[in-house]
């Protein structure tokens, strides 16, 4: 898969928490030709079905990216702004924002506040306008922004805002095209208002009551130079998720994506996280609950506009998606 396309079309959708209908709109397009049936539940998850005799087995990834949302605006024409989702100040700090009907603004510190010492509630939005009236015909309170940048590429390094999870909906993309033959009932479950709190997948997996679960995510991946809060490291091949701050995962689907990945030659690495978490955590309590594991794409620099991961890693996390998809589960 061209992953820089992908992404270029996945990356220029508004979809930050809550509103992620353009996004939705392409995933839909683009995976129509490989699925049975295709709908949109009341949250606004996108749920795409392969048909199947066997197991109900339910991949997620969630659409919806961080971004700003308007609270006021100013005299001087500038915006104020919340956060949707774990947004860190240092991170936007002169960094370009668009809103849905194209406007865009440069995010800035407020004059007096301190760069040091600075939270959210010190930076606002510079849209161009030359007072509140013209900023008022611009944007409106409620509206929302999302990160504006480019997709670039560092030798096999892909860098774009929205990684986070656009890249795991990718893999899902590229494995729901390369899937043959199957006997389990396959769902692949596009979410929304992950990075509000996992909240579109807890319908979702209520509605489907699937018997396995694979939450594909980003997972912080080590610095340059080594350390960090996670175990992964950039090109160290798909990474089988053990544990992060919503979820233990299943032992037995751990040892069932560590088998697979030996099987087919995929390189695989563990995902140890204490910190952040996945859509798997909501799906693994739902009902009953279910046999839940992660399979995740290492990431530098989350929820910054210059997300990066290795394009090797997401082809060998699809790779295992794909093989999991042609498990035959009566084999346990």
């Amino acid at each position: 898969m061209d992953y820089v396309s992908v992404m270029g079309i996945l990356g220029a959708c508004h979809g930050p928490s809550g509103d992620e209908g353009q996004v939705a709109a392409a995933i839909q397009r683009l995976a129509e030709p490989y699925a049975d049936e295709c709908w949109r539940d009341t949250m606004g998850n996108l749920i795409v079905h392969r048909r199947g005799p066997g197991p109900k087995v339910l991949f997620a990834a969630h659409m919806d990216s961080i971004g700003l949302i308007v609270t006021h605006i100013d005299q001087d024409g500038c915006v104020s702004f919340g956060k949707l989702g774990g947004i860190r100040p240092e991170s936007i700090l002169h960094t370009t924002f668009r809103f849905k009907n194209g406007v865009k603004g440069v995010v800035a510190l407020r004059e007096g506040a301190s760069a040091k010492e600075m939270s959210v509630n010190d930076l606002h939005l510079d849209i161009g306008a030359k007072d509140e009236a013209q900023a008022r015909r611009l944007v409106r309170v409620g509206d929302t922004a999302v990160c504006h940048q480019p997709v670039s590429t560092l030798e096999s390094r892909l860098v774009a805002p929205h990684l986070d999870d656009r890249i795991g909906c990718a893999a899902l993309l590229e494995a729901l095209g390369t899937i043959r033959a199957h006997s389990a009932d396959l769902y692949f479950v596009f979410t929304v208002q992950e990075e509000l709190g996992r909240r579109g997948s807890k319908p979702a997996a209520f509605a489907l009551a699937p018997d396995y679960a694979i939450a594909v995510d980003v997972t912080t991946a080590q610095a340059p130079g080594g350390g960090g809060k996670g175990s992964t490291v950039l090109g160290g091949g798909a990474a089988i998720k053990v544990m992060d701050s919503s979820v233990i995962c299943h032992r037995e689907v751990v040892k069932m994506l560590e088998d697979i990945a030996k099987e087919r030659g995929i390189p695989c690495q563990k995902d140890v996280l204490t910190e952040g978490g996945t859509d798997a955590g909501s799906i693994q309590v739902s009902r009953a609950g279910v046999l839940t594991g992660g399979i995740s794409i290492p990431c530098r620099y989350v929820h910054s506009p210059v997300e990066t991961v290795d394009v090797n890693d997401v082809s060998a996390a699809a790779r295992l998606i794909t093989a999991f998809a042609e498990r035959d589960f009566d084999k346990n």
